[in-house]
């Protein structure tokens, strides 16, 4: 059978360099700036920019009924004046968080902007954060968009790994992406598991997906359940326990088919 790799594709010339120029200046602010205050500063001028293309020049009283709607909006575009589900939760480290929240904040509402929609953009950006974000990031990256995460700070993904669209990363207790693997659209990793009769009480298991594995589409891993190298986990599959190496495993829960090398 034929392989289709993936197609080289490029932005017009001054795209791109308008592209570049935007990301490096972004990253160079984030680098510099480690301040919650800082960084929220400079996430909202940036989605005021995004959102209403012109400049944030300060904030103005709402004055008129008819225009609170959109005083709200504004003011919502400052990462400090939004809550996000993770700072809900009691295994926090508030300060690991808050000091990545202004950019987790960044992430989602550039996914929710036009921009997010620019794949070769996107990538990049995506990429630029999670250097700053996450506990580790590697090169070759490919991250869809709408891709959520927990804290980000336990978020390990290594070189050449692909995320896909709608793919949520529950980093609660640790997730690491060995070099490679793939995570297909609308599939959920955790780390993290409840208590059957007490919901608050949590556990939190690192969970592994690779060297090489690949967890396809709207497959489930459960916290723990890692999934070996060079491993598939198919599409609707559960694991509920760990995948061993070169494996196809199948089904709710999931079990193992076929060895790699077989056919089926």
């Amino acid at each position: 059978m034929p392989q289709y790799t993936y197609r080289e594709l490029k932005p017009t010339a001054e795209a791109e360099s308008t592209f570049r120029r935007w990301l490096a200046q972004l990253n160079d602010e984030f680098t510099r700036h480690q301040s919650v205050d800082r960084r929220s500063e400079i996430v909202r001028d940036e989605l005021y920019q995004m959102y209403l293309g012109r400049p944030h020049g300060g904030r103005t009283p709402a004055t008129l009924t008819s225009e609170l709607a959109s005083h709200a909006q504004m003011e919502c575009f400052d990462p400090r004046n939004v809550t996000l589900e993770p700072e809900y939760y009691g295994d926090i480290d508030a300060e690991k968080y808050a000091i990545r929240k202004p950019l987790i904040w960044f992430w989602q509402m550039f996914d929710r902007s036009p921009l997010g929609l620019n794949h070769w953009l996107g990538f990049r950006f995506r990429c630029m954060l999670g250097h700053h974000i996450f506990k580790s990031m590697g090169k070759g990256v490919k991250i869809f968009h709408n891709v959520e995460f927990t804290y980000g700070y336990n978020l390990t993904i290594e070189d050449n790994c692909t995320i896909h669209r709608n793919v949520l990363l529950d980093d609660r207790g640790g997730i690491i992406l060995r070099e490679g693997t793939s995570v297909s659209d609308y599939a959920n990793i955790y780390s993290h598991t409840h208590d059957i009769n007490v919901q608050a009480d949590v556990t939190n298991k690192l969970t592994e997906l690779g060297p090489r594995a690949r967890i396809t589409y709207h497959a489930t891993v459960l916290a723990g359940a890692n999934v070996g190298e060079n491993a598939m986990l198919g599409a609707m599959g559960l694991a509920t326990k760990a995948v061993p190496a070169d494996v196809v495993s199948v089904g709710i829960p999931a079990k193992v088919k076929r060895g790699k090398g077989q056919s089926a």
